[in-house]
């Protein structure tokens, strides 16, 4: 029988963090004089701090020293975490808990990739950090989604064949980056957006046993 692994992104795929970026962002955009929307976030979905501070100041069309752009970043995080410490098992979006508790009853393997650098403070604040067998994060990786290195070191972890593992991902870059890995991509969010991805559910509530029996085949 082969041997399948599950691998989930974090923001807006088991929590929906992406509304607490989207805050600390446009704070540290406003607080330069640069306007931030929530479409612009969409862009900074699964991509770095770093090239998320990029572009939101190409799009104000401003300059900063490296030591303001490090100040920035430094300031953006602190009110990230601001919200993250106040996190508890209701911000787990609906259903996740029980696709991650049938893999587990499955004994499937399950990893993390994310490009978050706090997602073990977040998955221990929501009660979920035991659930999974490997956490590969924004700390473990030096290339930010669409290269395909945090869902490869994933597998490997996992010590499963990358063709044979599954991600979750609700960002067009984690898309693209499980494709290139050859891996099966579930999407999850808007159809039209994630239209590269093997499969796109709207959200977990639409993921029933039946299907994950047949990618655990």
């Amino acid at each position: 029988m082969v041997k399948r692994g599950f691998i989930f992104d974090l923001d807006g795929v088991i929590v929906d963090t992406a509304k607490y970026h989207y805050l600390a962002w446009k704070k540290l955009a406003n607080s330069i004089g640069i306007d931030f929307t929530e479409k612009q976030n969409e862009q900074l979905k699964g991509v770095s701090r770093v090239k998320s501070l990029e572009k939101i100041l190409a799009w104000g069309n401003k300059e900063l020293t490296k030591d303001q752009f490090k100040e920035l970043m430094a300031k953006k995080n602190d009110d990230y975490l601001s919200y993250i410490v106040k996190m508890d098992e209701s911000e787990i979006l609906t259903d996740v808990k029980k696709v991650l508790d049938f893999l587990i009853e499955h004994k499937q393997p399950i990893a993390l990739g994310s490009a978050s650098k706090n997602a073990v403070e977040i998955l221990q604040k929501v009660n979920l950090y035991d659930k999974f067998d490997c956490i590969v994060d924004g700390n473990s990786v030096s290339k930010a989604k669409p290269d395909p290195e945090v869902f490869l070191i994933a597998a490997k972890c996992l010590m499963i064949d990358p063709k044979n593992a599954i991600v979750i991902e609700d960002a067009v870059a984690g898309i693209k980056a499980a494709n290139t890995a050859k891996m099966t991509s579930i999407g999850i969010g808007d159809k039209t957006t994630l239209g590269e991805a093997d499969y796109v559910f709207k959200d977990f509530t639409e993921i029933d046993t039946d299907f994950l029996r047949k990618l655990m085949k």
